[in-house]
């Protein structure tokens, strides 16, 4: 699975600024809904939820809020990377500046799984997240997550 199958160029946020996570996760429901057609407070409502089982934040900087949506057809991707860093709960008790929304139907089961894990892996490389912190350009970043080090490849 590659992420370019995920997220469009369009979807990404390359220097999007936030004060908080309720911010940041307001703002990518409202990239989600332009991109999906989906209600945009049926996203937040979906992704905070989630937030509330545990926070998103996985560590080094990066966060992966996820959601499982009725009336979304395909898994579908928005991206941030933050100007300025912002409190996350993340497991590191390190602030998040990238964020990579997952939203999928609610039937997808292991493909939403399998994304998750690809995501994880791409941000996980840390020459990776090193080229897109240094960029402010949405296709460098698509190109970026796209091109990443498929180890591991599901």
């Amino acid at each position: 699975m590659d992420l370019s199958d995920l997220i469009e160029v369009s979807a990404i946020m390359p220097a999007l600024k936030a004060n908080s996570k309720k911010q940041v996760l307001q703002l990518l429901a409202e990239k989600a809904a332009a991109t999906t057609g989906l209600p945009e407070r049926e996203i937040f409502d979906t992704i905070l939820q989630r937030e509330r089982l545990g926070s998103t934040g996985v560590g080094n900087g990066i966060a992966i809020p996820h959601g499982k949506l009725q009336g979304i057809k395909n898994i579908t991707g928005v991206f941030a990377r933050l100007e300025t860093p912002v409190a996350f709960d993340a497991l590191d008790d390190q602030p998040v500046d990238l964020i990579f929304l997952l939203l999928a139907p609610e039937g997808a089961g292991a493909d939403h799984l399998k994304a998750l894990s690809r995501i994880a892996r791409v941000l996980r490389d840390t020459e990776t997240t090193e080229k897109i912190r240094g960029t402010q350009d949405a296709n460098a970043i698509h190109t970026f997550l796209a091109e990443a080090p498929a180890s591991n490849a599901a």
